[in-house]
C-alpha cells in the first residue's frame, strides 16, 4: 500500500454543493491555497437533483398548462399532447447548460485542487480523501442533506422516488403517490399533474405547514381545482407492492382507505449528511439535526467551519451561499462576521408562487410583538387582471412606528415580488418607504406600494384627518 501523498492548504472544503464552491471561488480568486473535496457530482443536491431539474420541469408544467388554459385570452386552448422523455431531455438539458460554471475544470481553472473522493477527519486538522492526507489552517464542512426515507412497514420491499431519481424518469407515472406535503412534494405534485399523470398527496399534519394558513389555502384551492388528490391529517400505515406499482394504506378521517399507484414519492423531509465524516476525531459536536455552529458558523473545533444544510439551518441554496460569504470573512480576513436570519426569504414554485420574508402574523403574535398585518389581493391590480391571474394577496406585517417585520405574497411571480421586502426587513425599512415609492403602471409590483399604502389608509381617512383638512381650507 503506496503510502499517502500530504497537501497542506490554507482552507480545505468537504463538499462542492452551492455553498462550498462558493467558498473555494472566493478563497482561490483572493490568493488562498484551495482544496475542494467531493465524492459525487459537482455542483451537488440544488443542481443535480433539487432546484434546478425541479424549476425545469415546472417550467414544462406551466407550458403545458398554458396551452391547456388559453382558450380564456380567445386563443385556441386544448389538452396538449405531452412527450415526458422530451421533458426529462429538458430537464437534463437545463443541468448540463449549468453544469459548466461548477464543473471541475473550471475550478481547476481558478487554482483550486479539486479531489473526487470521498473525505474524512482524521485529526483535528487533518482531513483524508483518496490517497491524499489534507493539512490546513481551516476547513469547511458544506455536505449539504439528503431526503429521509422514514420507517414505513413494507417500504423495504417496495421500489420508490426521492428527488435524487424522481427526475431520471422517462416515462410519465401514471399515478403518482407523494407522501409529504412540505415544498417538494407540492411542487412536484402539482407539475407532474400538469404534464398528465394523476396526483395524490398524502400529508399527516397540513400541507406547506410553514407558511401562512391563508396563503397556503390559495395554493390548496389550485391544486384542488386541478385535479390533484390532497389527503391531509392522514398518516400512511404501511406500503406494498401491487404488480408493478405500489398500494399505500392510508389512515384518514378515522378510516383507513388503499391508494393504489404506479410510482411512490417520499418527500417527508431532509436529513443532513453528517455521517462517514469523521466529526468525533476532529471534536466536532453534531446531532442527526446537523453538525453545531455558533453565529460565526464555527463548530466546536474553531478551525472547522459548517454551513448549508449541514449546519441545521435553513435548508435553502441561497442561505449556504450566504454561509459561504460569512466565512470568507471570518477565515480569509479573521472578521468576526456573524450571521443574521431575521430577513431570509423562501419561496414555494407552484402556481399561484407563495413567497415569504420576515416574521408572519402569527410569530409576531407568538413573540409578543406589537404589530399589525395589512393585506392587498391581486384582484385589485390591474396587470393581474390583464394576465387572469388574480388569485392570491400580499400580506404585510407592520410593527411600531410602521417598522415593516415581514411579508407573505401568494400570486403570480410572488418570488420575484418578496426582493423589495427582503431589502425593507433587512434595513428596517417602514411602510411610508414602501408606500412612498414611484411604481410602473400596469405591474404586479405595484402591489408592494398598495398594500403599504393601506398601512396608513385609516389613519389618512379619519374624521381627525377630515377636520384637519377642512381647516386648512379656510386659510387664505
Amino acid at each position: 500500500m503506496s503510502e499517502k501523498q500530504v497537501i497542506k492548504a490554507d482552507i480545505a472544503i468537504i463538499g462542492a454543493g452551492s455553498g462550498g464552491l462558493s467558498v473555494a471561488a472566493g478563497a482561490a480568486q483572493m490568493g488562498a491555497k484551495v482544496v475542494l473535496i467531493e465524492k459525487g457530482k459537482m455542483g451537488g443536491d440544488c443542481l443535480n437533483y433539487g432546484c434546478v431539474p425541479s424549476k425545469a420541469m415546472i417550467a414544462a408544467g406551466e407550458a403545458a398548462e398554458m396551452v391547456r388554459t388559453s382558450g380564456k385570452f380567445g386563443v385556441n386552448g386544448h389538452e396538449p399532447a405531452i412527450d415526458f422523455a422530451k421533458v426529462n431531455a429538458h430537464v437534463q438539458d437545463v443541468i448540463g447548460s449549468i453544469a459548466p460554471h461548477d464543473s471541475v475544470e473550471r475550478f481547476e481553472g481558478l487554482g483550486v485542487q479539486v479531489i473526487q473522493a470521498a473525505g474524512r477527519f482524521i485529526s483535528k486538522n487533518e482531513i483524508e480523501a483518496g490517497d491524499f492526507i489534507v493539512k490546513a489552517r481551516r476547513f469547511v464542512v458544506s455536505t449539504g442533506s439528503s431526503a429521509f426515507v422514514p420507517p414505513i412497514p413494507g417500504l423495504d420491499e417496495v421500489p420508490y422516488l426521492t428527488n435524487e431519481t424522481v427526475f431520471n424518469l422517462t416515462d410519465r407515472p401514471e399515478h403518482l403517490i407523494i407522501v409529504g406535503g412540505g415544498p417538494i412534494g407540492i411542487e412536484m405534485a402539482q407539475a407532474h399533474r400538469r404534464l398528465g399523470a394523476k396526483v395524490t398527496v398524502v400529508e399527516g399534519l397540513s400541507i406547506m405547514g410553514n407558511d401562512d394558513p391563508e396563503a397556503v389555502d390559495v395554493v390548496r384551492q389550485r391544486l384542488i381545482a386541478e385535479g390533484i388528490d390532497i389527503r391531509e391529517q392522514a398518516k400512511v400505515e404501511s406500503v406494498i407492492r401491487e404488480g408493478n406499482g405500489v398500494s399505500v394504506l392510508v389512515s384518514h378521517e378515522g378510516k383507513s382507505e388503499r391508494v393504489d399507484g404506479s410510482h411512490l414519492l417520499l418527500a417527508v423531509g431532509r436529513r443532513a449528511n453528517v455521517a462517514n465524516l469523521g466529526l468525533e476525531e476532529a471534536d466536532i459536536d453534531y446531532s442527526p439535526r446537523g453538525i453545531e455552529v455558533d453565529q460565526r458558523l464555527r463548530t466546536s473545533n474553531k478551525r472547522v467551519f459548517a454551513i448549508g444544510d449541514v449546519a441545521g439551518s435553513f435548508q435553502f441554496t441561497h442561505v449556504a451561499g450566504y454561509h459561504a460569504g460569512i466565512v470568507i470573512r471570518n477565515a480569509m480576513f479573521n472578521l468576526p462576521s456573524k450571521v443574521d436570519v431575521k430577513a431570509v426569504p423562501w419561496v414555494t414554485y407552484t402556481d399561484p408562487e407563495l413567497a415569504h420574508v420576515g416574521l408572519s402574523e402569527a410569530a409576531a403574535k407568538e413573540q409578543g410583538i406589537e404589530a399589525k398585518a395589512v393585506s392587498f389581493g391581486f384582484d385589485g391590480n390591474d396587470r393581474a387582471r390583464a394576465e387572469r391571474a388574480t388569485d392570491g394577496f400580499i400580506k404585510a406585517v407592520i410593527g411600531k412606528k410602521g417598522k415593516i417585520l415581514g411579508a407573505t405574497i401568494v400570486g403570480r411571480h410572488a418570488g420575484e415580488l418578496i426582493l423589495p421586502w427582503v431589502l425593507a426587513v433587512q434595513k428596517g425599512l417602514k411602510a411610508s418607504d414602501m408606500a412612498g415609492i414611484i411604481a410602473p403602471y400596469p405591474t404586479l409590483g405595484e402591489v408592494s406600494k398598495r398594500v403599504a399604502g393601506a398601512y396608513y389608509t385609516p389613519a389618512l381617512f379619519s374624521d381627525r384627518t377630515k377636520t384637519v383638512v377642512g381647516l386648512m381650507q379656510r386659510l387664505p
